[in-house]
């Protein structure tokens, strides 16, 4: 269902790599992870991005860690956030670990479709074969988990669209425009501008960029038409030298949102926006 007026916030809460010495709000640990999400939800995001960490603060793919944080989020009876989680969160991973929590756990609305691979400089290659891609795609689809279409580069959407005229990968499709890691399409307007046009006519979008690029992005993706996400994940400052916290970075999209005189959608709407399934009660 379309709602012009309405914008999902989508907020990436921890990242992969990022340690507390950089910024010590960053939640590792399932309770924190939850209770930001929690936190995040009441300040107007309609949606959570949902990065492990193992006990040493690495990211894992270990599906009782996802199990847990999402079981302490649902504990909160009155939190409705759609709950979206990474399949990218440890390059150490096998494609099989990679899908193991989409695969086999309740609860997971949304997944990131990471649409091809990369040089992600200076560490290594970012790697999603074609092979996994069509694997992934296939369990999102019989599972009912809409796959948040995740482009660094223009040729990805070809690969997206492969997998969609190949019935492994739904659509209508959700693209989330990751823009500014080096290696991917730097975060500037007229790339993302230049994406936009490249989508089907039905599919939905959101953006972000990275670092000092997430405000360019954010308020370009508004003036778009687009959603828009934040978080700890891609910026851990507020302002010059000023540490952010995730719910900080909300409340500030919350604002950018209805001074451009839009509304933050909500996790029912954001629901209807997306294509999922109403959350059952």
């Amino acid at each position: 269902m379309n709602h012009p007026e309405k914008v999902v916030v989508t907020v990436a809460l921890t990242g992969a790599v990022t340690p507390k010495d950089i910024n010590e709000h960053i939640p590792l640990t399932p309770e924190e992870i939850a209770a930001d999400a929690y936190a995040c939800w009441k300040a107007g995001a309609a949606v959570v991005h949902l990065h492990m960490r193992d006990d040493q603060g690495m990211g894992t793919m270990d599906p009782a860690k996802f199990a847990e944080t999402i079981r302490l989020i649902r504990a909160h009876e009155d939190c409705d956030v759609v709950i979206n989680c990474t399949t990218s969160g440890d390059h150490r991973a096998s494609d099989a670990q990679r899908m193991e929590h989409v695969s086999t756990l309740d609860g997971v609305e949304m997944a990131s479709y990471d649409a091809g691979s990369f040089n992600w400089m200076p560490g290594g290659v970012f790697m999603n074969s074609p092979k996994f891609l069509g694997e992934l795609g296939a369990v999102l689809m019989r599972r009912g988990i809409k796959p948040e279409i995740e482009i660094f580069d223009a040729g990805m959407l070809g690969v997206a669209d492969y997998f969609m005229k190949n019935e492994r990968l739904s659509r209508p499709g959700h693209y989330q425009f990751c823009l500014g890691v080096l290696g991917g399409m730097p975060a500037t307007v007229e790339n993302l501008l230049y994406l936009k046009t490249k989508i089907p006519a039905d599919a939905t979008w959101s953006a972000f960029g990275i670092g000092k690029d997430h405000l360019p992005i954010m308020y370009a993706a508004l003036a778009l038409g687009g959603n828009i996400r934040v978080g700890l994940e891609d910026n851990v400052y507020f302002s010059k030298g000023v540490k952010a916290t995730n719910v900080a970075l909300v409340e500030r999209a919350v604002e950018a949102i209805r001074v451009f005189g839009k509304t933050p959608a909500s996790p029912a709407e954001a629901r209807e926006i997306l294509g999922i399934a109403a959350l059952k009660p």
